[in-house]
């Protein structure tokens, strides 16, 4: 039985984190694990009492908000285990979660990185995700198959390749992260889990999701569904994964499109909803990428308490 290290990152949200663990500890199966639960710089540390609490955890602390990737990275430096799975803190496991994952990677040496299928927490019948299309590079769009459908098993038989994993969920073996690198720093929120996809694709492995492994996700409890956060890294991001993933050509095509569809539209959306400083924030994820590396870790924009 191959170790599992569960990695978790935890900002501000202490007791979302410990039902995330209640139910590690109470459902899961799978003996061969360890759970490491980084905290990304909260505001007030929770590690000193959930050392008591859980004392079978390894809980690191940084004092800064390192991202989503960072705080990940610290657990994989920490970590032991053959297989390294993610879970957002947000998320509750079910019995055979790990086991069937760990099975999956067991008999298939291909699979370098690989998710579960994910339903929503407060509606535990329809889908958030049960795998995505290829990515269309030149317009940086693809589809999550399934989202906000009854789960009636009729995505079940797509168990298998995908075109990539979901970040709330996914469980890598180490020798792809070893040949990968690990999850880049350059996005902070967002898309961090789409570019690992292709670097792990590069390193000749295979993505892939198993619709027989289950988790529950409390989507939208650490980001709000509109905010300038969220308006600046989705679109910098974008951008920045097409500039890091893809060729001059798809590149050629794709900044055309971006400002003379994606800009437009989003503006017309933002005057509509009245949310007029949402505009200054898509120029400055424009600009950032016109002024900055494709492997710049500079975000840009003032994070440490507000992601």
């Amino acid at each position: 039985m191959r170790l599992v290290s569960v990695i978790t990152v935890n900002f501000n949200h202490s007791s979302v984190t410990e039902a995330l663990l209640d139910s590690i500890f109470s459902k899961n199966t799978y003996a061969a694990i360890e759970v490491i639960v980084v905290d990304n710089g909260s505001e007030v540390n929770p590690v000193p009492g959930w050392m008591q609490k859980y004392p079978q955890v390894k809980f690191i602390r940084s004092e800064i908000n390192l991202g989503f990737a960072g705080g990940n990275n610290l657990g994989i430096k920490a970590a032991k285990g053959d297989y390294l799975f993610f879970v957002n803190n947000d998320t509750e496991v079910t019995a055979d979660l790990i086991g069937i994952l760990a099975g999956t990677l067991d008999a298939h040496p291909e699979i370098g990185i690989i998710s579960p299928k994910i339903r929503y927490f407060d509606q535990p019948n329809v889908l958030q995700y049960a795998g995505f299309t290829p990515m269309n590079y030149f317009t940086a769009r693809n589809k999550c198959i399934g989202q906000f459908e009854e789960d009636n098993g009729q995505y079940d038989i797509l168990t298998g390749e995908t075109g990539y994993i979901h970040g709330a969920a996914m469980m890598l073996r180490r020798e792809a992260i070893e040949k990968a690198g690990p999850m880049p720093e350059n996005y902070f929120l967002y898309y961090e889990e789409m570019d690992w996809c292709e670097q792990v694709k590069r390193a000749g492995y295979t993505i892939w999701v198993n619709m027989q492994a289950l988790i529950y996700h409390k989507e939208s409890m650490t980001i709000g569904s509109k905010s300038a956060l969220k308006e600046y890294f989705m679109n910098r991001n974008r951008i920045l994964f097409v500039r890091r993933s893809c060729s001059f050509l798809v590149r050629a095509v794709f900044w055309p499109y971006f400002m003379l569809v994606v800009v437009p539209r989003n503006v017309l959306g933002y005057i509509k909803d009245g949310q007029w400083s949402f505009i200054s924030v898509l120029c400055r994820a424009i600009v950032w990428n016109l002024t900055h590396s494709k492997n710049s870790t500079d975000l840009g924009f003032k994070v440490k308490n507000t992601a």
